[in-house]
């Protein structure tokens, strides 16, 4: 019976019989003018001598009659309607992709020729491609002058987005690691069952610490067969850093340095491709091209199931027209003249 209640999930197979509702308000109508046509006409000059006389108990409730009748023809309507409840079974078939995104957490990732700053326009767009990614286990790497596993390859998309959201300049020893970022991500993603390992290295500067070289770790890329993206975020020229003085924080004009030759290098031998994003408009558009160049194939079938709901109208029918006969020939059936 809960089903009927689900009305999201209720159908009727036959809808075009509650046509035959339209002659419920025919049969009231002829009953009432049958009614009135068979009454006895009796003129008085008073009817004060009948006031003190009370309907009985059986002309009260003969209208019963009528709505147990109406009940049966209604009910009946219903169930050759053939109410239906229906089930939606979901099998989902996914060509998963594992994806490490290695975020660059160095004090330059502060300067702001990005908005409101390099860090915060990174972490913003990987919010959206996290999103735009469903099917595919995600971790997260953060480096500087040291690696750190943020967050491993997860499902849990929140869970990813929460320690994303979380990640600052300055959490980590300063410096440019990116042979140390890229070694993390690999042995990250080394085991994954994806039938496809991504890397996505993001970064501002040149590789000047380390205890993995970055040619060691695009070795290491290549013999688990993993593809890197590479990203170098900042402007071309100088641009605004924060810099800490005797006066406080100040901005000063900065040449910005970018190792382009080795991020070219680390993707092009991993069979990934090297982006330069010098605003924000560039980096959403490198990260919506990446997006599109490694899509999940993803295939979803339905399967509907119909449950029938007819019985418990056709019981009421039957049981509203059994009770109806049984009061019509017993109980009423000394006033019944239809």
């Amino acid at each position: 019976m809960s089903e009927l209640l689900d009305w999201n999930s209720l159908s009727f197979k036959h809808p075009y019989f509650f046509a035959l509702l339209l002659v419920i308000p025919f049969i009231l109508w002829w009953q009432e003018k049958k009614k009135r046509n068979a009454s006895p006409v009796m003129r008085l000059t008073s009817i004060q001598g009948l006031e003190h006389i009370r309907p009985t108990f059986r002309v009260r409730f003969r209208p019963v009659l009528m709505v147990l009748r109406i009940i049966t023809l209604t009910a009946l309507i219903v169930a050759l309607a053939r109410p239906q409840s229906s089930n939606v079974t979901e099998t989902v078939d996914s060509d998963g992709i594992d994806i490490v995104l290695a975020v660059d957490v160095s004090g330059s990732m502060l300067a702001e020729d990005l908005r409101p700053n390099r860090i915060e326009a990174a972490k913003k767009v990987a919010m959206d491609f996290i999103d735009q990614r469903p099917s595919d286990r995600i971790g997260l790497v953060i480096f500087s002058g040291e690696s750190f596993t943020q967050c491993p390859i997860t499902i849990d998309h929140e869970v990813l987005k929460e320690q994303l959201g979380e990640i600052k300049s300055g959490d980590l020893v300063d410096g440019t690691a990116i042979g140390d970022g890229l070694a993390t991500a690999v042995d990250r993603i080394r085991r994954s069952n994806g039938k496809s390992k991504v890397i996505i290295l993001l970064t501002d500067g040149v590789n000047n610490v380390g205890k993995v070289g970055p040619e060691l770790a695009l070795e290491v890329a290549k013999a688990y067969q993993a593809r890197v993206y590479t990203i170098g975020i900042g402007t071309r020229g100088m641009a605004p850093y924060p810099v800490q003085t005797p006066y406080g924080m100040q901005k000063q004009m900065q040449e910005v340095q970018i190792d382009e030759a080795l991020l070219q290098n680390i993707a092009g031998e991993t069979g990934g491709k090297y982006y330069r994003a010098t605003n924000n408009s560039s980096l959403s558009s490198i990260y919506k091209e990446i997006d599109k160049l490694e899509k999940t194939r993803v295939e979803v079938s339905s399967y509907k199931h119909y449950a029938e709901l007819f019985f418990p109208f056709a019981f009421i029918a039957i049981l509203a027209l059994v009770l109806e006969m049984i009061l019509r020939y017993t109980l009423f059936k000394s006033i019944t003249t239809v």
